[in-house]
């Protein structure tokens, strides 16, 4: 979340009081490695159906799909991962997506695989404009020394 204040009670505020669709941005996890390097980009909004591995916590390396995301209390549920209540009844155990990897990603949403196509084709573009833009002035600088050899 891009934010123009550096007071934490400001940031707090605008995370308390974020719109829904800002809030779907801010519950991104990073990516795996293997991930990152297929897909040009570090992080994504998390998404019902991924699987990702939890890697702080009480149950750090534990992997599962995720089936729900909690938009109000910035939350995920992982399957498998629940405690019994004193009555005996199950609960899922909400974590935070910050504490988790993005291990495989659910591209069902042809919207999301056309984001994640796009990320790919700008970070193409930005490397190879970066590698002419270093040409370009390796030549600006030889065409300087000629200019001041013939003064």
């Amino acid at each position: 979340m891009k934010t123009k204040t550096r007071k934490p009670s400001k940031q707090r505020k605008r995370l308390y009081n974020a719109p829904l669709h800002r809030r779907g941005k801010i519950l991104s996890a990073h990516l795996s490695s293997e991930l990152r390097e297929s897909h040009n980009t570090r992080a994504v909004p998390v998404r019902t159906g991924d699987t990702v591995r939890i890697l702080r916590g009480d149950y750090v390396g534990f992997e599962g799909k995720v089936l729900r995301v909690d938009k109000g209390r910035y939350k995920i549920f992982i399957e498998g991962i629940n405690r019994e209540k004193a009555d005996g009844t199950s609960i899922l155990i909400p974590i935070h997506p910050s504490k988790v990897e993005v291990v495989r990603l659910d591209l069902d949403d042809k919207w999301r695989a056309r984001m994640l196509e796009r990320k790919e084709t700008v970070t193409e573009e930005e490397t190879a404009g970066e590698t002419e833009g270093a040409e370009i002035e390796e030549e600006s600088s030889e065409e300087r020394s000629k200019l001041e050899g013939e003064r």
